[in-house]
């Protein structure tokens, strides 16, 4: 019995050592890993799909895609505001998801029943229709885990709730290696409708597993829990003035813009690369394969053991000037050997550095804005001024290709933003401590001063007495 208890007692120890999650906290985490598992897995099931239909008209489409891509993510916007006004949290999340697993129905049945209606044009709208997808599910996945934790908790487990993202993000290729020949392709877009819904179920398990933390844009019920049945409200358009207003949510929006615009960069500079190594189809895919399977082992090392710690020791600052640094050193090392293995290493160094390091860092920067602007300016930041920076990205890169600017011309674009970049994310993690040292007003909603029984108490009211004065955090101190 004594034996049983005392490894009971070790095991948050051990929890809090490796991941540094206290006990209250397993289970948010667990149900938030599991909730990015099924976002992931649904998006990499269809992402051959996609990235099939766009190459059938030529890279130089791709281009216009992108164009294409970001009109409509931007008309798309308001409308998610409209329902993020409207609606109760659970709903808008619900409808949001539940609008993707109908399109997939629809695209399922087109496929099945009317294939020779399929041709360049539909697959150009799947293409755009995906692209837009792929950044709304995962926006309001990331909303979701914002609203649900503080700065402190963002920093110190995002990075490893990411990790569920990673593993769907390798099961997902699998499953379709899997399921592809018995089923057929079209029956794969069902499959992601189902991890869609699972993902519907995880956000409706940790709202009500993981009451929210207090503040003043949270109204506490005489219980001690929020009320989800509250609107957020405001306008549609709200999510785009707040983006213009702060310069905090302008910061995060520049940021964002500069890190596609060299992404899309490093990733059009890898299509003609790969084209001019092989004609081959298959060759092509082998390659490409390679390039994403050493970038997700390399995601799971970061995400496992230096993310966590990074972000702590350091602080958010220094964990988003990461990916410009690594990117121009990157670029200079290709201007230099000018070899497709040094491609290859700058791609997976740019696209692990990005979801194990900067991504969970730039979501943490979420976490100290309003409800509002969690779920309105984000999919603003996080839908448009990520596409418009995958258009401006493919057209310089078109620009400098036309003029006959090979590498060296890219990397005299290149390093200049990487700098800027480097300096704006410093500059938005003393601005998010700032935030957070900022005394926040004083909530008007009644608080239990001694809650008791079966009522569930706010995650951080249970690890933060009620007694104790928050006082103001050192630099890097957490």
């Amino acid at each position: 019995m004594n034996q049983t208890l005392t490894s009971a007692r070790r095991r948050p120890r051990l929890l809090h050592h490796l991941f540094n999650l206290r006990r209250e906290e397993i289970g948010p985490v667990v149900i938030a890993t599991l909730f990015f598992f099924c976002v992931l897995t649904a998006l990499m099931l269809l992402r051959p799909a996609r990235d099939a239909l766009g190459m059938e008209r030529g890279i130089e489409s791709i281009r216009w895609l992108f164009l294409g891509t970001a009109a409509v993510t931007l008309a798309v916007n308001p409308q998610f505001g409209w329902l993020v006004s409207r609606l109760k949290r659970l709903q808008f999340i619900g409808v949001t998801y539940g609008f993707f697993v109908l399109s997939l129905v629809g695209f399922w049945a087109l496929l099945t029943f009317a294939p020779e209606a399929v041709g360049q044009r539909s697959g150009q709208v799947f293409y755009v229709w995906f692209s837009v997808f792929n950044l709304f599910v995962t926006m309001v996945f990331w909303a979701l885990l914002a609203d649900r934790f503080t700065s402190d908790q963002g920093k110190r487990f995002f990075a490893l709730i990411s990790v569920g993202g990673t593993l769907g993000a390798i099961f997902g290729p699998w499953l379709t290696s899997q399921l592809a020949q018995p089923l057929g392709t079209p029956s794969l877009l069902l499959v992601a409708g189902g991890f869609l819904l699972l993902a519907v179920a995880a956000a409706w398990w940790l709202v009500r597993h993981a009451p929210d933390r207090t503040g003043p844009d949270v109204t506490v019920a005489a219980g001690g829990l929020p009320r989800e049945v509250e609107r957020i409200g405001g306008s549609a358009w709200a999510g785009l003035r707040a983006v213009f207003q702060s310069r905090y949510l302008t910061g995060i929006a520049s940021y964002v813009l500069l890190m596609t615009v060299v992404a899309t960069v490093i990733y059009f500079t890898r299509l003609q690369m790969v084209a001019a190594v092989s004609d081959s189809m298959d060759a092509r895919a082998a390659i490409l394969g390679n390039i994403d399977m050493w970038t997700q082992i390399a995601v799971l090392g970061l995400q496992l053991t230096l993310t966590g710690k990074i972000i702590q020791r350091f602080g958010l600052g220094i964990a988003l000037a990461i990916l410009p640094i690594v990117t121009a050193l990157g670029f200079i090392g290709l201007a230099i050997y000018g070899s497709f293995a040094v491609l290859i290493l700058l791609e997976a160094a740019n696209r692990s550095v990005q979801r194990g390091i900067t991504r969970p860092a730039r979501e943490a920067l979420f976490t100290v804005v309003s409800r509002e602007e969690k779920y309105k300016a984000k999919a603003f930041v996080d839908t448009f001024m990520y596409r418009t920076g995958d258009v401006v990205g493919a057209q310089t890169e078109g620009v400098l290709g036309r003029l006959g600017l090979a590498v060296g011309g890219l990397v005299g674009v290149v390093v200049p933003l990487a700098l800027v970049w480097a300096a704006l994310g410093l500059w938005l993690g003393r601005a998010q401590l700032r935030r957070v040292a900022a005394p926040a007003p004083e909530s008007t909603a009644p608080v239990p001063a001694n809650p008791a029984g079966d009522t569930p108490v706010p995650l951080m009211a249970r690890t933060t007495p009620r007694s104790v004065r928050p006082r103001r955090p050192r630099p890097f101190e957490l």
